[in-house]
Formats: structure tokens, sequence, C-alpha cells
């Protein structure tokens, strides 16, 4: 039997996408997408109860006051999983998101041209399909720092694409890690599709399930709360002379970002922006 998301709605500035997924992760919320001024976030059935949206409008209401924005407005219902594909289906298609690279969902056939590197992608509800601007910015950090036969690293890995695009540049392995089950499902048969599936290994849960090794790239593209919380395991984990690329970040967060990184000992190489987000290439100092 096909399994019911309730999804809500929430019409908001862009600027407060980050922080408002963020609060609903914490609220078990395990799915979510973007389109222009509207944020989707999805749940499964069994776990909503109804009295749960009115606290939840009061603490996405407190987000937009703390950024001075405008208050989001919401709304709700209950969607079926079958819907998926052909929701994706009627918005994705293949984008070039460097001068090499290629991203293509798996129902449109791309004819490659010379040098170009084709990632297909089947999302399911994970990001990662090139579409939203800190996916792209770290596919191109991923371009510019993936050295033949490195290992990667590649925290909250969703539909696995940044591991891909390295394995598809020239890395020699990579490990992905991702708490959404479904994330964890979608990287593996992304995986598949691609060819990597041999040196791409896909664990379900925290930064705790990756083996002890370290790796030249470590990547993650997550919330700003997470990375936080998580950059004492991402160094430990990363090789001597590695480079640890982050996003998931919003450019109004620049200066509080750097000084997490300075204080984690690490500096910041290259900080490309697309819009109201940023990206960082860092290494130790």
């Amino acid at each position: 039997m096909p399994r019911s998301h309730v999804e809500i709605t929430v019409d908001a500035d862009p600027a407060a996408f980050d922080i408002v997924a963020g609060a609903l992760t914490a609220e078990g919320f395990d799915g979510f997408w973007e389109d222009g001024n509207v944020f989707r976030a999805y749940i499964g059935q069994e776990r909503w109860d109804a009295s749960r949206l009115e606290p939840i409008r009061a603490l996405l209401t407190q987000i937009t006051t703390r950024l001075a924005l405008r208050p989001p407005s919401l709304s709700l219902r209950v969607v079926v999983e079958e819907n998926w594909n052909r929701k994706w289906e009627e918005t994705i298609r293949p984008l070039r998101v460097t001068e090499r690279i290629v991203i293509a969902p798996t129902w449109h056939t791309y004819d490659a041209g010379a040098g170009d590197v084709v990632i297909t992608i089947d999302p399911k509800i994970s990001f990662g399909t090139g579409y939203h601007e800190t996916t792209r910015l770290m596919i191109a950090l991923v371009e510019r720092w993936t050295r033949p036969s490195i290992r990667v690293l590649d925290a909250g890995t969703g539909t696995g694409i940044l591991a891909i695009a390295a394995l598809k540049l020239g890395a020699r392995s990579a490990v992905g890690f991702d708490t959404d089950e479904w994330g964890y499902a979608n990287a593996e048969e992304n995986a598949r599709v691609n060819g990597v599936a041999d040196r791409f290994t896909v664990l379900h849960g925290d930064l705790a399930v990756v083996p002890p090794g370290t790796f030249e790239l470590v990547a993650a593209n997550i919330q700003k709360n997470v990375i936080e919380e998580m950059l004492p395991g991402l160094l430990a984990h990363m090789a001597p002379g590695g480079t640890l690329l982050l996003s998931g970040l919003l450019a109004i967060d620049d200066a509080s970002m750097r000084g997490v990184l300075g204080s984690a000992g690490c500096i910041i190489v290259e900080s490309p922006r697309e819009a109201e987000w940023i990206a960082y290439a860092a290494r130790r100092a």
C-alpha cells in the first residue's frame, strides 16, 4: 500500500528556508522541497497529529520575526507516495551545472557532448537535483577540488550527488551517510544508475556509523546548526592536507561561519555565492 505523507506548505521569504528546514527536521519532518517562495516539508502521516500545526506555526513565525522577515503562511494536505515521481517528472529537466557537469534525471535522455560528465539522478524526495543553489555551489567546488584517487566523505548524502560527481571526476572511493532512510536508499539507487556502486559505500545513520579512516575530501551540504555540531567529527575524518567543502548556508551567516571555522583551526580558501546562499572550501591552518 502506498505510504501517505502530511505536506506542510510554507509561503515565506527564501532567506528563512535554511533555518525553517532545520527547525522542521527537529520536529520529525524528513522530506523538503523548495519552489520559489514556497517551502514544502513532509512527514509520514502515521507520525502526524493535527494538534502540532499551531505550535509549528508559532515556531516558524518566531523564526521569521527574528530574521526581520514577513510572517509565513501555512497550509496542510495529505499526499500519497505514488505522486512523487510524477511531481518530479513535471519539474526536473537536464541541467548543466558547470562547464563540464550535467545533471540529468532518469526519465530524460541526454545526448552528452565531448567532455561532458553526466550525473543521472532519480531524486525521489531528497535534495540534490542541481536545481538548488547550494547543490550547484557544491558541485562546482567538488569539481575544483577532486584529485585523482582521493577518498571522499559525503555527510548527509541525500541523492548521493556530490559523492557520485567526485567519483565520476576521478576519486578512488566515497563514503556517504544519511540519517534519512529515504536519502540512504536513494543514494544507493543513484550509485547503481551511475555505475559507481562498487566504489560508493552508503551508510544509514549519523557520523558515528562512518568507520575509522580519513578522507582527502570531506563534503557537507546540510543545515548550519548540523554543520556546527558535526564539524569536529568531520575534521577528525579529514586527511592531512585535505579539503572541507560546506554549504546549505545563507550568505547572511558568513561572519558567523568564518568564526566557527576559524575557531576549529580552518582557513577558508574560497567562498563562492549564488543568490542568498554561500559555500566554503576550507583547509586546516
